[in-house]
């Protein structure tokens, strides 16, 4: 098995980076704008992923699997890519003086793979996009995302 792990720090209460991870409305504000479910656990999140043309470019649904208010959130990709469905997705968060500690993981993909090299960098910048949203109240959710490559 394969994780891609990252680490950012973001200058916010830990309450409005849960919130940003714990809702709809704050997924669509750093990751993609097309975002709909609901964030129970056991509930489920369609995500859409279109290009600035607006040409629909893939998807995944999700299952929440845990939210521990201001400290944990937890994902399990149901479908879309194939090297994704069954991957969990976790943000662990902690406050450390006036910066919130995110520690992500995306994993469990069965092999590293030149998806998972790309999906490595893609969230890292989802990741400074949820930064930017939460300090500035404004993040660069698909499509305005920034583009890394031929694979968008």
């Amino acid at each position: 098995m394969v994780d891609i792990l990252h680490r950012v720090g973001i200058k916010a209460p830990v309450s409005k980076v849960y919130a940003a991870l714990s809702t709809v409305e704050g997924i669509a504000g750093w990751w993609t704008r097309d975002a709909n479910g609901a964030t129970q656990p056991g509930s489920h999140i369609d995500l859409r992923f279109h290009a600035p043309g607006g040409e629909l470019m893939g998807g995944m649904n999700m299952e929440v699997l845990a939210l521990e208010p201001d400290r944990h959130v937890h994902w399990r990709f149901v479908e879309g890519p194939d090297e994704w469905v069954g991957t969990d997705a976790t943000f662990d968060l902690a406050q450390d003086g006036e910066f919130t500690i995110v520690r992500f993981g995306h994993r469990h993909w069965r092999e590293a793979v030149e998806f998972t090299e790309h999906c490595s960098t893609k969230w890292a910048t989802f990741l400074l996009s949820l930064r930017d949203l939460v300090e500035t109240g404004r993040g660069r959710p698909a499509p305005n995302d920034v583009w890394i490559g031929n694979w968008h």
